[in-house]
């Protein structure tokens, strides 16, 4: 995998934004006099950015369990970035993208993606505060549509009009907050990496990076859509994502990454549109990300995760049961001799 890091940060720095205000500052950055900003309203505002080339991601993979595992991978890179002013101003935050595999469908994507940011950068000192709220997005990859399990459901709910995770506009929505805290969906992007667990070297940069900061999000639930077909296939969908992926978005489960920068780079405003709009449909495209996939799950000690032996038979016994309930016309005898000869 080769990633383009830039070493060096490029002329026009100003600073003085973190400095206006004295809640802004460390030890304890309050950044609540800021209103939280949508990604794409202020890219004309953009003038400088520091892109997350090592998006280091790290879970428990068995959290209900008393001998729980944690996982550590990082997420494609060259997808998420940070963009501010030359004074400091955090006007933008894209986020990384990743994906897991289902032995009845094939790749599935997961995207954290930003729905409101606020915050300063300061590369004077190397450090930078800001808020986000974010949600998760799971949906299936160009892949998993050429599978026989896809094009049956796709079908079933085209036939009754029914929305399908087919790209990211239509993803599986899953709801995050402040770890421990249900009501509050903005949480704290802060400087330096996490101190909440041990973090093994393959996923740290320090001789590479230019900077790195922190943040972590727990998963809540997968959000409803009023209709129980849906509503059943989503949670369903999201089930086999986790039992692919390790439980990475699992009810309750925190979510941390350690987000590793390059340099302070100009921004060019037209690119960052280009590359927020392409990225907003994302790797839906087929394309992947530009500087490879990422790296696969693995624990502490480098061994990689590997899903249960079984899963095709978890994912054929899911499936059928939810086929069987909601299209009854089916028949259980039929879904379970077109699952055995499917998949």
């Amino acid at each position: 995998m080769t990633i383009k890091n830039n070493q060096q940060p490029a002329p026009g720095w100003v600073g003085g934004f973190e400095e206006s205000n004295a809640l802004f500052s460390y030890p304890d950055p309050n950044l609540s006099s800021l209103h939280m900003l949508d990604n794409m309203a202020n890219i004309d505002k953009l003038q400088r950015q520091q892109e997350v080339l090592w998006p280091e991601f790290s879970w428990e993979t068995r959290k209900d369990e008393e001998n729980t595992r944690r996982c550590y991978q990082m997420f494609a890179p060259d997808i998420s970035r940070i963009g501010y002013t030359n004074e400091g101003r955090v006007y933008s935050i894209i986020c990384p993208q990743q994906g897991a595999y289902s032995p009845s469908f094939g790749a599935l994507n997961v995207e954290v993606t930003v729905t409101g940011q606020r915050g300063w950068v300061n590369e004077t000192n190397k450090t930078m505060a800001a808020d986000m709220s974010v949600v998760g997005k799971i949906w299936f990859s160009p892949s998993a549509k050429t599978t026989k399990a896809f094009k049956l459901l796709e079908s079933l709910f085209q036939a009754m009009n029914l929305p399908f995770p087919l790209s990211k506009t239509t993803a599986i929505v899953v709801k995050t907050f402040l770890p421990g805290d249900p009501n509050q969906v903005i949480f704290p992007l802060r400087k330096g990496q996490s101190h909440d667990f041990d973090i093994p070297a393959f996923a740290k940069h320090i001789d590479e990076a230019w900077d790195v900061a922190h943040l972590n999000v727990e998963i809540g639930d997968v959000e409803k859509v009023g209709h129980d077909i849906v509503d059943d296939f989503n949670q369903l969908f999201m089930d086999f994502f986790n039992l692919a992926s390790g439980n990475m978005l699992q009810n309750g489960n925190v979510l941390s990454w350690n987000v590793w920068f390059s340099a302070p780079q100009i921004v060019d405003q037209t690119e960052w549109s280009e590359h927020a709009k392409k990225w907003r449909d994302s790797i839906d495209a087929g394309h992947g990300s530009p500087d490879g996939e990422g790296t696969v799950a693995r624990y502490y000690d480098g061994t990689e995760f590997k899903p249960a032996e079984n899963l095709l038979d978890i994912e054929k016994e899911r499936l059928a049961d939810f086929l069987t309930k909601h299209f009854s016309v089916i028949g259980k005898e039929k879904v379970d001799a077109y699952l055995k000869a499917q998949l």
